[in-house]
C-alpha cells in the first residue's frame, strides 16, 4: 500500500518561525552564491526569527508555508505598499520565496505565487512584483513563465 503525499498551502502562524528563518537563511545562502554583494551576515538566523517574528502579527504582511506531509518545505514572504506616483497606487510585493530544491518541480511555486496573488489583490494591489537578485536566472525564468517581466532594477557597488 502506498503512502499518500499530502501538500498544503496555508498562512503561517508563530509556531512555524523556527522553520521559517531557517528557510530563509537558506534563500540568502543562494543569493550570496548569485551575488557577492549579498553576503549573508552571520547572525541572519537569529534575525530572521526576530523578523517573521514581528511581521506575522502585520496586516500588510503575507506569509505563506507550504507543507508536505506535514513538513513545511516552503515560504513565501510578500507585502503591499503604495506606489507614490504611479497607477496603480497598490502593488503587492514578493520578497522572499524559497522551495526546498527536492520538492521544486511539482507546481508548488505556481501554487504558492497564485494563492500570494489573490491574497494581495483582496487587500488591494492591483500589480504583483517579485524582488530576487538581478543574476538569479532561476527565479527570473520561473516568474516569466508566469507572466511577469521586469519593472526596476537596481543596480549597485561595493564601496
Amino acid at each position: 500500500m502506498s503512502k499518500e503525499k499530502k501538500v498544503s498551502i496555508r498562512q503561517a502562524q508563530k509556531s512555524d518561525v523556527e522553520k521559517l528563518a531557517a528557510l530563509v537563511v537558506r534563500l540568502k545562502k543562494l543569493n550570496e552564491e548569485f551575488d557577492p554583494l549579498l553576503k549573508v551576515r552571520s547572525d541572519a538566523y537569529e534575525v530572521a526569527l526576530k523578523d517573521y517574528d514581528e511581521i506575522l502579527t502585520r496586516e500588510d504582511y503575507l506569509v505563506l508555508v507550504c507543507e508536505y506531509n506535514s513538513e513545511v518545505v516552503g515560504v513565501l514572504r510578500a507585502h503591499v505598499r503604495e506606489r507614490r506616483y504611479y497607477e496603480p497606487r497598490i502593488e503587492g510585493v514578493i520578497e522572499d520565496f524559497y522551495i526546498m530544491p527536492e520538492h521544486r518541480r511539482k507546481r508548488l511555486g505556481r501554487e504558492m505565487v497564485k494563492i500570494a496573488s489573490e491574497e494581495l489583490k483582496k487587500r488591494g494591489a492591483g500589480l504583483i512584483v517579485a524582488e530576487f537578485p538581478f543574476q538569479n536566472k532561476i527565479a527570473s525564468d520561473f516568474y516569466q513563465k508566469l507572466g511577469f517581466r521586469a519593472v526596476i532594477g537596481i543596480f549597485g557597488r561595493e564601496e
